[in-house]
């Protein structure tokens, strides 16, 4: 009798214990859904892959109705997102250390460290006014030249209203990442780009101006062309024909043209390269410029941060793809060779007609090859890549040993000479290489059928998108530098330029 109350009790809890362990199975993860919407338009690139429709289900005639299906979280790819994750580690590297070393090491030595300074300085304060108001306004819904403040500090960016990880689309169909990772990512490019126009400013500018003038045109010229070129529906939102045209009207106004940038030709480098300009003119030459040596103090510094540039930039612009995939692949192969063909190009332009190669030269170069790849990467093929790569070397070589001359501004580390030229170069040659039968991956008309055209109207849409870029940038610089020239100054004193900034601004030396 006793055996067989064991044996039951036994049993049942046999069974409640399966009971348990069936209901902690957790349900099968569910199909990613459709963001919002998706960051950084990239029109000519096709999708790899898209999901299937699923098969119908038969139900019977007599079946009751089925409940409400709880929400499930959003399924990201483990490889996309550890490819970001790197992707944006190396945008980070780009600018610290590798923008700071390069440009600190082409000043002389009194200006080093407020060189360094100034880059530092310039991404943590853009970083944060990025996680306040910048993410949203540069992606998020408005009007076709800005978004609005929905998403301000990250509003809705980290956790969706069931819990779950906000996801955002990429360029392919049904694939997606975390938003809050896209977030990260395009901060890092947002940073750099206004670090970018100390190069034009470096050892004369008063470290307040350059604070003020860093907020001002960060707000009012790299956020509106962010969004009016990167702020689209995404791909999973074009589900019919007759949805197109809505869907195009809530695009950003570049967008909406068709202008192709895969990683920042017109929003980074000539948005930054013309404001360069600008800086540059209205504060003036540095004291004794042309008359007293004004050499880089130490290249090998310059060297090392633009090799640190060379690698970072692989996430900059293969990481611009989204995904882990075979765009991601060209994007990364174009860096390599366009950069390998720029340098080259300037190191034989300088040795025929300056009548020795320098190092300052060859890295130079590879810094415009990769300026001018940028937009371009994901679009062209690698025959396209080699010809823009040499022809930014070439052309950058002239704009900076022959065209500042001629102009007669002083651009200390050629802020305009490499990154607007190197990126207008760019830009326009996208227009070209992306066709089809010069090995480019050809523009989508749409992203319902997915079908890869080419019309030679592109080019002209890149130059549309160019004259906007220049004349954006050229508008917020010339009036923000005007009016801060007019109250609080732009300028240190020529004391205080002659003892050299690292002390009379920060009271610090980069060597003792």
């Amino acid at each position: 009798m006793i055996r067989k109350y064991v044996l039951a009790l036994m049993l049942a809890a046999s069974c409640g214990s399966a009971a348990v362990w069936a209901q902690e199975t957790p349900p099968a993860a569910a199909e990613a859904p459709v963001a919002e919407a998706a960051p950084a338009a990239a029109e000519a690139m096709p999708a790899e892959a898209a999901p299937a429709e699923a098969a119908p289900v038969a139900v019977a005639e007599a079946a009751p109705e089925a409940p409400a299906e709880a929400a499930k979280p959003p399924v990201f790819n483990e490889g996309n997102v550890a490819w970001m994750l790197v992707s944006t580690a190396f945008v980070l590297l780009m600018s610290l250390p590798g923008l700071a070393l390069f440009y600190g090491g082409m000043v002389r030595s009194k200006n080093m460290l407020s060189t360094l300074t100034q880059t530092f300085a310039i991404f943590c304060l853009i970083g944060v006014l990025w996680v306040v108001y910048g993410y949203s306004v540069a992606f998020s819904d408005g009007s076709a030249y800005f978004g609005g403040l929905s998403k301000a500090f990250l509003n809705g960016v980290v956790y969706d209203a069931n819990g779950f990880f906000t996801a955002t689309g990429t360029f392919s169909k049904g694939v997606v990442i975390p938003e809050l990772l896209f977030a990260v990512f395009q901060m890092t490019f947002a940073c750099i780009t206004v670090a970018l126009i100390a190069g034009a400013y470096a050892e004369r500018m008063k470290f307040k101006a350059v604070l003020i003038f860093s907020v001002v045109w960060f707000t009012l010229s790299y956020l509106p062309m962010a969004h009016m070129v990167w702020w689209w529906a995404g791909p999973d939102a074009y589900t019919s024909a007759d949805k197109i045209d809505e869907l195009n009207a809530g695009a950003g106004y570049l967008w909406q043209l068709g202008a192709l940038d895969f990683a920042g030709g017109t929003v980074v480098h000539i948005n930054a390269g013309v404001a360069g300009l600008v800086c540059a003119i209205i504060l003036g030459k540095r004291s004794g410029y042309g008359k007293v040596a004004m050499a880089p103090h130490s290249l090998v510094m310059s060297m090392i941060g633009a090799s640190l540039l060379w690698f970072g930039w692989f996430g900059f612009n293969a990481g611009s793809n989204l995904e882990a995939n075979g765009y991601a692949v060209l994007a990364f192969a174009n860096t390599m060779f366009a950069t390998a063909a720029a340098g080259a190009a300037w190191f034989f332009a300088e040795w025929i007609f300056k009548g020795k190669p320098s190092l300052l030269g060859i890295i130079s170069g590879a810094i415009a090859g990769l300026v001018a790849i940028t937009p371009a990467c994901g679009y062209v093929g690698i025959t396209g890549g080699l010809v823009i790569g040499t022809v930014a070397g070439v052309v950058c070589f002239f704009s900076v040993a022959y065209l500042k001359k001629l102009i007669g501004y002083d651009d200390a580390l050629d802020a305009f000479g490499v990154h607007a030229v190197g990126g207008i170069i760019g830009a326009v040659l996208t227009g070209v290489y992306v066709d089809p039968a010069k090995g480019g991956v050809g523009v989508y008309n749409n992203w319902v059928e997915l079908v890869a055209g080419y019309s030679s109207a592109q080019i002209m849409i890149q130059v549309k998108a160019v004259l906007v870029a220049i004349v954006l940038s050229a508008v917020v610089s010339a009036v923000t530098m005007l009016l801060l020239k007019f109250t609080i100054g732009v300028r240190v004193s020529e004391e205080a330029e002659s003892e050299g900034l690292d002390v009379a601004e920060h009271g610090e030396k980069a060597y003792n």
